[in-house]
């Protein structure tokens, strides 16, 4: 009895250090747990920024791996466009030249082409023959025969108002038809002279229609004359124009004259000289028999003279022979293009001063010089040469321009035929111009490289 006592003492006093233990325990394990808990919470929301971080990435690593590609189709799409436009610079390149051709064809037939109505030779005949017009007019003016009404008209039963009536619509319709014609002959020019025609006749159609419930006209011979004062005007115009042009060549060809004698007055006093310095040379080589190099100075001597004596011969019969002299055949690709020569004639004992001319500032590059022909009938060859290509000539109305659209080839054979012992060279030095071509090329080639390169940093 008494041990169970104790031992129920033993157990009531234990009990509280039991329950102690127990939620001393239980305390410990529940923060374990919650530290447990919140060490979890952090570890999910440092993977999660972790994972945030590494998708961004790598969505950034596809954005780029995206752009690349875009890249690399612009470099493939540019590679192709290249390649077409070189094709299509080839075909553009072919068009140019038949467009060339046609071209002023095309224009003029939009123009009209006018046909010259008078053979007047000089230009003071124009300017009489326009006088003579103008007199005619103001005399059919004068006698009231400009315009025409088949009736007389009486306004109010009276022929005097009536008459009044009419010759102010007379001056009325003649001040306007006159002022329209002073206008188109005023304004006539060689891309408009069939304009102005139309536009005379236009007048008088329109003045005709208002005066139609008069019965009122203009006489078809006032008309005629006005339409034959613009032609005058028109083709006296151009008849100065082409008496300029002619007075130009005629000074030219003054000057040539003039330095073919210079040129022979130096070939013969060149010759002159020649002559005294051989003399002296014999004469010193009679005194000294046995001296070579006296012998060999009169050898040289005698073949400078022999130089000097021919060339004072041609010049003297370039100077007397008014048909002798060079024709010259040359190209400028880089001024005109490549199918593109000119065929012309120069009496100049260096004849490629004249050459050099052509070439002056003028155009932008230089000529080459494909043939160089001296004939004694040099006007002949070359109206042979011109006739050969006169319907491929570019300039079809100012004849001393004597360009040609015809390939090399064409004009080789035609030389061939017409002067065969002339030579002919069909290569195009055409220095300047492919130099300049060089450096355009050059220069594209450079920019598309930076392109090329710049355009993948920008990105």
């Amino acid at each position: 009895m008494d041990a169970i006592i104790v031992y129920a003492v033993i157990c009531a006093g234990a009990a509280p250090i039991f329950l102690a233990l127990w939620i001393f325990q239980w305390r410990r394990r529940r923060q374990v747990e919650d530290d447990a808990r919140m060490a979890k919470d952090r570890s999910d929301r440092a993977v999660g920024e972790i994972r945030e971080r590494y998708s961004s990435i790598i969505s950034e690593e596809d954005e780029v791996k995206r752009l690349q590609g875009e890249v690399e189709g612009l470099k493939t799409d540019v590679r192709n466009l290249r390649a077409a436009y070189a094709e299509k610079r080839a075909i553009f390149d072919r068009l140019e030249k038949q467009v060339a051709i046609y071209d002023e064809r095309l224009s003029f037939a939009e123009l009209g082409v006018y046909e010259p109505h008078f053979e007047f030779s000089d230009g003071e005949a124009y300017k009489r023959a326009i006088l003579t017009a103008r007199e005619q007019q103001k005399l059919m003016v004068k006698n009231k025969t400009a315009t025409y009404c088949p009736r007389e008209w009486s306004v109010d039963g009276s022929v005097a108002k009536g008459r009044t009536m009419m010759n102010r619509q007379v001056r009325l319709s003649m001040r306007a038809f006159n002022n329209e014609c002073e206008a188109a002959i005023a304004n006539v020019r060689w891309n408009n002279i069939n304009a102005m025609e139309k536009r005379i006749l236009s007048a008088e159609t329109a003045i005709n229609r208002e005066n139609e419930s008069m019965e009122l006209t203009l006489d078809h011979r006032y008309v005629e004359l006005k339409l034959k004062e613009l032609r005058l005007t028109h083709e006296w115009r151009e008849k100065q124009k082409a008496e300029k042009e002619e007075r130009a060549e005629l000074a030219r060809a003054e000057r040539e004259e003039k330095k073919l004698q210079a040129d022979a007055e130096r070939a013969e006093r060149e010759e002159q000289k020649y002559q005294a310095l051989l003399a002296k040379a014999r004469r010193e080589a009679e005194m000294d028999v046995g001296n070579d190099k006296l012998r060999a100075r009169v050898a040289a001597l005698e073949s400078s003279l022999a130089e000097a004596h021919a060339a004072s011969e041609r010049a003297r019969a370039m100077a007397e022979l008014t048909t002798s002299g060079y024709v010259y055949i040359i190209s400028n690709a880089g001024s005109f293009g490549e199918d593109v020569v000119k065929i012309g004639l120069t009496r100049r004992l260096d004849p490629d001063d004249r050459v050099r001319e052509l070439g002056d500032a003028s155009v932008p590059f230089t000529f080459d010089t494909h043939a160089m022909i001296y004939s004694e009938t040099a006007p002949a060859l070359e109206a042979a040469l011109h006739r050969e290509f006169a319907d491929r000539r570019i300039n079809g109305v100012n004849m001393r321009k004597e360009f040609f659209r015809v390939t090399l080839d064409e004009v080789e054979r035609a030389v061939s035929r017409l002067a065969p012992d002339a030579n002919f060279f069909k290569d195009r030095e055409a220095q300047e111009w492919q130099e300049t071509l060089a450096r355009r090329n050059e220069f594209l080639r450079q920019q598309q490289a930076a392109w090329q390169y710049a355009l993948p940093s920008e990105i």
